[in-house]
Parts: structure tokens; sequence; C-alpha cells
């Protein structure tokens, strides 16, 4: 291998030799909980338009579990084979993902707020055999809209429908037969080895189409033992799973983690604040995750009369940085610790601040780096950032990802095994870094990446458009909202309903819609002609203080 390659198997043997790498599976946890604790709680699963939830000891998990990976098998799933899931938060999720590690398939978890125009991209490129959807979900069709991407789909052999009917319902495909697939012997691999391919998660596009993120076991058991460290979690937590499974803070830092402690995991599939602290105060939730819009709910939900959650401990937030006020009003009103993440799905939880130093810490660093993780700053010309000098950061360690599925020509690491983040930062003396702007095109809306590109590629589609960019601008909510600038063709006019109009045509995603339009005369370009968007973010930066449907 060239001495200038990223030389995967040293850093496999790096991970193992330090103990980050442990090769074990979340099936033989899952057995060792089982083992000792069969009837204790493991997944209660809340759905919106249901009054009660679902509860499952973790006997009878491990049983949905065993039918349906023998289910996998009689449809011909085995191993390497690409399983799409595109459900809310559902008990199904899990029942599914630890069946299709059973079998040795990958799980590729998918957003459902995803249309036909990024499904079709995603379920082509993964080749996917089996897509799994549910039949109603925020009462959009997506069985209807499954079964007419499937004749465009050579290799999508199977959908299956969540509250389904007939022979391609969940429960009929997966759970009506009395066969049984058990789980390999305690300390066995089973049919998926460690260090390959065991999720395949895509990323929102920022320079072009999304990209398929590889990560294995490792990494992933990597991630829940880091954390689980980091927050001192073990079998008597009860988490609170509301950030979406198609997102790694609800798939590895929720569902996963949980499971692989013997936690109670609870699912919220549809985020309504008043339920959400009713049910983090009715079923004892001490730990959860996701966005700093779900903190602002729950201090809204509480003030107005909802039940004050008192056994949550701690909360990790990722996906933007928290405003100090946020973090002050979260511990005076809910008694309840923020812990500031950063992390991306490339490489899991890099950073953490830990609940000891949350209230210090989480209101100006992104956190320090977690167990089998480094970090580090540097000048744009390679050398090393002092402290509190802004530059590039980069990271390396157990949580990395492979790379990226079917783009061999796409190394993403240097020859030491640093991954270019993109993003810019500053490190304090004790190690903890600050997030300070992004290198890489992307809005971050209420923690969901919005894929800029292809939005603007959409928008060129409209015959008024002679250019555009699109940038974020402040959200007290959100975080982010999306302007569009447009400079238009010769006699043409354009507004925010035409916008919309041409995402709806394109069945683009709603969060990924812009919020505003601003009509410009040019937009400011470097002299080599690229689009300068950081004065375009100066200027949208005062709309946060105007309606955001406004027009120029």
């Amino acid at each position: 291998m060239s001495e200038n390659r990223f030389d995967s198997a040293a850093h496999a043997r790096s991970m193992r030799d330090q103990g980050f790498w442990v090769d074990r599976s979340f099936d033989e946890f899952l057995q060792l909980t089982i083992s000792t604790s069969p009837e204790k709680l493991a997944l209660i699963a809340d759905r919106a338009d249901r009054a009660e939830p679902r509860r499952f000891t973790y006997a009878e998990l491990g049983d949905l579990i065993s039918r349906t990976a023998a289910a996998l098998r009689r449809l011909g799933i085995g191993p390497r084979d690409v399983i799409s899931v595109q459900l809310p938060n559902w008990w199904e999720f899990a029942v599914i993902s630890l069946a299709a590690f059973r079998v040795g398939a990958i799980v590729n978890p998918l957003m459902p707020i995803f249309r036909e125009h990024e499904l079709s991209y995603m379920l082509e490129f993964a080749e996917t055999k089996l897509l799994i959807v549910p039949k109603l979900f925020r009462g959009f069709d997506h069985e209807d809209m499954a079964r007419s991407l499937q004749p465009k789909l050579p290799k999508l052999q199977h959908v299956i429908v969540v509250d389904g009917e007939g022979a391609s319902s969940f429960d009929q495909a997966f759970l009506s037969g009395n066969e049984r697939l058990g789980p390999p012997a305690v300390g066995e691999i089973g049919a998926l080895p460690t260090d390959q391919m065991a999720v395949l998660m895509f990323t929102s596009g920022t320079t072009g189409s999304p990209k398929g993120v590889m990560h294995c076991l490792n990494s992933l058991m990597a991630c829940s033992i880091a954390l689980g460290g980091r927050f001192h979690l073990g079998a008597s937590d009860t988490m609170l799973v509301c950030s979406p499974l198609g997102h790694m803070t609800g798939f590895a830092a929720g569902m996963l983690l949980g499971l692989k402690i013997g936690a109670t995991v609870v699912f919220q599939d549809v985020w309504e604040p008043k339920r959400g602290v009713a049910i983090m105060a009715n079923e004892g939730v001490t730990y959860s995750a996701g966005a700093a819009t779900f903190l602002a709910d729950m201090c809204e939900a509480v003030a107005s009369g909802s039940p004050k959650p008192g056994r949550l401990r701690n909360f990790l937030c990722a996906g933007a940085p928290i405003p100090p006020a946020l973090i002050d009003r979260v511990y005076r009103e809910l008694d309840l610790k923020v812990c500031s993440l950063w992390g991306m799905t490339e490489s899991l939880s890099s950073t953490l601040t830990e609940p000891e130093r949350a209230l210090e810490k989480s209101s100006k660093t992104d956190g320090r780096p977690l167990e089998g993780v480094a970090v580090k700053v540097i000048r744009m010309d390679g050398s090393p950032a002092a402290v509190g000098e802004k530059g590039l950061l980069k990271v390396r360690g157990a949580q990395m990802c492979l790379g990226y599925y079917k783009r061999e020509d796409m190394e993403p690491f240097d020859a030491e095994g640093w991954f270019d983040t993109g993003d810019m930062a500053y490190m304090d003396d004790e190690g903890y870094i600050r997030i300070d702007g992004r290198i890489k095109d992307i809005i971050i809306r209420g923690g969901e990446n919005v894929p800029v590109f292809d939005i603007e590629n959409l928008m060129f589609k409209h015959p008024a458009v002679l250019s555009t960019a699109i940038v974020g601008y402040p959200d007290p909510r959100l975080g982010e909202r999306a302007c569009a600038f447009v400079v238009l063709r010769p006699g043409q006019t354009l507004d925010l309903a035409a916008v919309q109009a041409l995402m709806a045509e394109h069945k683009v995603a709603k969060q990924y819609w812009p919020e505003r339009v601003e009509i410009v005369a040019d937009l400011p370009k470097a002299p080599a002609g690229k689009i300068q968007k950081y004065q375009l973010r100066e200027i949208a930066k005062a709309f946060a203080e105007t309606p955001r449907a406004a027009n120029g």
C-alpha cells in the first residue's frame, strides 16, 4: 500500500489493540440481558395515532427478532443484502434492524420525510433488495409511493408494509410463521463480521448526490460504549428516543445504545412536546437525546402545565450550537443537564461535554473527544492551530466509518487516518472544541441537514431563475431556516409560493424547502466566479427578526 494512503487494516489492528474495537455484536448483549432479565421491559413504543403504547419485555423482543430473522431467510435475504427501512420510531424498526444483523444483512435507515425524489436515488444506489415502509404516516401513503417506485428498481424484490394488508404486511411476512432463527452462541460472531458494513446511512448531499456512509458493528459498538461510559448509563436507565431512527442520533445514540446496555428504550414516533414530557414523567425517563429544538419545546410544555419529568438527568444535544440562555433555562426549570455533542454521520459521537461539567462547558463548547476518538484543529497550511485559534477540524478513531459506499474514488482519510470534517473550530486549553462556522455548504434546520446543492439544482429548473444560492439564517427554535437568493431572467417574477410549488412538483421533503425568497440583481462572487455565500449569510442574519415568508 502507498505510504500516502490510509491503511484500514492497520487502523483496525490499532483499534483492537487499544481495546476500542471489541468484536462483539449487539445480538450478544441482547441475549445476555434476555438470559438474566427476560421479564425486564425492553421497549415501550408510543404512537401518536394510538392511545396506549405497546410494551415488550426483553424475552418478547428477542422472540420477535428470531421470528423475523427466520422470515428474512425465507425471503432470500442474507449476507450483504441491503434492507432499507423507512419507518418512524416504531417497534418494528428495532426488530428488523436486529434481525437483519443476525442474517448478515445491511440496514439502510431512511427518514420518513423522504419522497420519490430522494428515495428513487437512494434505493437504486444501495441496490436495495427489501424495503419496509408504513402504510400511512402523518397522512401520507408510503405504500403507494413505494409501489410506484418498485417497477423502476429491478433490484427491489420485496416491499413490506407496516399496518398493511395481506401477504406483504409486516405481521404476515415476518411474524405469522412458527420458525425461529436463534442467535449465534455467545462469543461467536455470527453471519455479520464485526468489521464489515452493517449500516448504510446517507448523508445530505452538499456538493452532489448524497453519499452512503458505511459503518460496521465495531464502530457502532464503540459509540455505545463511549456514550454509555461518559453518561454513566446502565440497565437501570430508561431512555426516550424521540430523535428519528433514520438519523444516527436516534439509531446509534438511542436505540442501539439502549439495547446494548439492557436499558428500557422508549420510542416516540411524532414529537409533540406535551405528550413527550408526559411520557418522560410517566415512564421515568432518565436520558434522552436530540436537537436544541426539543429542549425549548420541553420547557414550554412544562411551563404550560405538563408534568415535569422528574427522573430525567441528562440530555445529549447535537446538531447545532446550543444557545446559552436555553441551557440555563433547562437547568433552572427542568433540573436537567444539557450535554453538548459534536458528531457526523461519518464519525458518530466524536466530542461530548460530560454531565459533571455540562453547566460550565455546554454553553461555550461542543465537548471533548470521547474515548477512542482524537480531534485536532489545524491552519489552512496544515500546521497546528494555537489554543483559541480558529482552524479546520479533523477527527479520527474508533467510531469512524469505513468509507463511502461504491465510491472507491473518494478516500475520506489521509495517510494517518484523519478525516476532514469541513467544520471550522477552535480548542480551549482543556481540549474542548467549539464549532465556529462550516466550510461545507449545509444548513442545519432543526437538527436536519438540508441538501443545499440538490435544492439549488432544482431551483434552476424554474423558468424564472437565472441563478440562485441558498443559505441559512438564524431561527430561535429550529436553529436555521433556508433562504434562496435568486437572480431572475429578464421579465420574469418569482415568489415563495412559486418555489414551494416547484418543490412539491419534484416531491421534495418539505423540511428541505426554502422558507424565504430574496430577489437580487446579482450574487456576490469572488474574482474566479465562485459565489461568496458568506456575504449572503451576513445579509440573511437580519431575516431572523422579520417574517420568514417575506420576499425581496
